[in-house]
């Protein structure tokens, strides 16, 4: 790798972790500039995971005021999003992708929708006799599948993630995207253990991916916690929305 792409790489990695910590779908910065540098798609998702691990780990580091007290409700949702992951990566080494991106706008779009909906859906399961408690059974499943996912292509997956949570449970957004943070870094670390075993990773991309994810990490974490819930649910839907247009106008 050439010192200028090298250093455009840099700069989207840190627009990626920047845009991870705060919403999800910095994968969508990364995998087009690795793919316009001449890079495989495979070898570019591959090594893109790897890479986004560190700065998946710096926006939970900035986000750990906001996990305080979540700690059963992550453990037990961290299963769920790791055995999908293994299972999603595992698809990525042995299916073709393109049946794969066909379905995926369409969870995007939904998640999107999920988001703007949150606070009736929240109101909604707070009313009543008594509150509700969080469906952990049908989170548990929709972690585990939004894992699959996350392992086979992750683009995005944190909307899919901010949008379950949002509509399965009544806690506030600022503490619902901790968590969704929490989650996708478990998800990028199983697939990223899966590729490192099996499969060739370019490190030297990974690196520098990793330098610049782990500056916008911190620095999405950092100024994405002082977004009302309002600014960040419409945040997160129009970076969704986005992602869905790129991935229709790719298909």
């Amino acid at each position: 790798m050439h010192g200028w792409d090298a250093g455009l790489l840099a700069a989207a990695a840190t627009g990626a972790g920047t845009v991870n910590a705060v919403v999800g779908s910095g994968s969508l910065i990364t995998f087009p500039a690795l793919v316009a540098m001449g890079y495989p798609p495979i070898l570019a998702t591959v090594s893109n995971n790897v890479g986004l691990v560190p700065g998946m780990g710096s926006a939970v580091y900035g986000y750990r005021r906001e996990l305080a007290g979540q700690g059963p409700l992550l453990r037990r949702l961290a299963a769920a999003a790791g055995a999908g992951a293994l299972m999603g990566s595992l698809l990525l080494l042995v299916l073709p992708a393109a049946w794969f991106r066909a379905v995926v706008p369409v969870l995007i779009g939904a998640a999107c929708l999920l988001v703007l909906l949150q606070p009736v859906l929240s109101r909604r399961r707070a009313d009543g006799p008594a509150a509700r408690p969080p469906r952990t059974g049908r989170l548990w499943w929709g972690v585990f599948a939004t894992g699959v996912y996350g392992g086979y292509f992750g683009a995005a997956q944190g909307v899919l993630l901010i949008g379950l949570l949002g509509a399965l449970t009544t806690d506030h957004l600022q503490r619902l995207n901790a968590v969704k943070n929490a989650l996708a870094l478990t998800v990028n670390l199983v697939a990223a253990l899966v590729f490192v075993c099996v499969t060739s990773v370019d490190w030297t991309v990974a690196a520098v991916v990793a330098a610049g994810s782990t500056l916008g990490g911190l620095l999405g974490a950092r100024y994405g916690r002082r977004l009302p819930p309002a600014g960040l649910r419409w945040t997160i839907a129009a970076v969704g929305l986005l992602a869905m247009a790129r991935l229709v106008a790719g298909t």
